[in-house]
């Protein structure tokens, strides 16, 4: 299958250039949010969030972002390309250029929220659980806007999905940016949310976090081992696997210990 005809740029008026990278980091972090707070009256927190301090909601969106956007980069920088980047440190700022790692971001956002929740003297758990609820949001368009870019791709295939990329060579490859949108964005998403509209889940502080942690470091490992092609300058690592592969190990342990953690104590 060919690589379908899509311009990264939306559109570009003199300096000012609107790409599909950007409006899906846009589109993840306002539309997350709305979702956020739709499930915010099913916590205990809804008082802080809806009545008593409604500003304290805008805060909470520049906060995630601060945490999304500077995690993001500095994840990328630090995990996949130090030494390019500590030859070129000007290309450090050329987020729109791509280069954010998702590990990273989870780092940033993480920090965001406990000094947030410190802020609002609220249990980081609950706050928690609604980021991680909504999370799944920007990941489908973040893959997404990563198959527009061509960029991220799978291995050479003969599966009848594979798609010849632009910058991947002649043969086929699997959109692994495709299946992670499908597997950590709507799956997810769609078990995150029956959960919090249909069960007590939300009551037990921790335990939507850990689903969603663990889900995604499940999700990224098939991923990672099966599908997608290591970044060029890292290669497989040990037995076949890859950076990605690793970074995503201690996320499975973590979620699942949050997990029991959240079943041992009463709703």
């Amino acid at each position: 299958m060919l690589f379908p005809d899509i311009d990264p740029i939306i559109f570009q008026i003199g300096p000012v250039t609107l790409r599909w990278y950007a409006l899906a980091y846009m589109v993840g972090l306002i539309g997350g949010w709305y979702y956020l707070l739709s499930l915010a009256p099913n916590t205990s927190i809804q008082q802080s969030y809806h009545k008593e301090e409604p500003s304290q909601l805008d805060d909470l969106l520049l906060w995630l972002t601060l945490g999304t956007i500077l995690g993001g980069r500095l994840g990328y920088i630090l995990f996949y390309n130090l030494g390019f980047y500590l030859d070129n440190p000007r290309q450090i700022f050329a987020v729109w250029e791509g280069g954010m790692a998702f590990h990273g971001g989870l780092l940033g956002v993480t920090i965001a929220a406990l000094l947030y929740a410190r802020k609002l003297n609220i249990n980081p758990l609950i706050l928690g659980d609604l980021i991680a609820a909504a999370a799944p949001i920007g990941l489908f368009f973040g893959r997404i806007a990563n198959f527009i870019n061509s960029e991220l791709w799978g291995r050479q295939t003969e599966f009848a999905l594979g798609v010849v990329f632009p910058n991947g060579g002649p043969l086929p490859r699997h959109p692994s940016q495709l299946y992670e949108a499908f597997s950590e964005g709507l799956l997810l998403f769609i078990v995150l949310a029956y959960l919090c509209r249909s069960t007590n889940a939300l009551q037990k502080p921790g335990l939507i976090m850990g689903i969603f942690i663990a889900g995604y470091g499940l999700s990224r490992m098939i991923v990672e081992q099966f599908f997608r092609e290591p970044d060029a300058h890292i290669g497989y690592l040990v037995v076949g696997t890859t950076m990605g592969f690793w970074l995503s190990v201690p996320m499975l342990i973590a979620g699942l210990s949050f997990v029991y953690l959240a079943n041992q104590k009463k709703p």
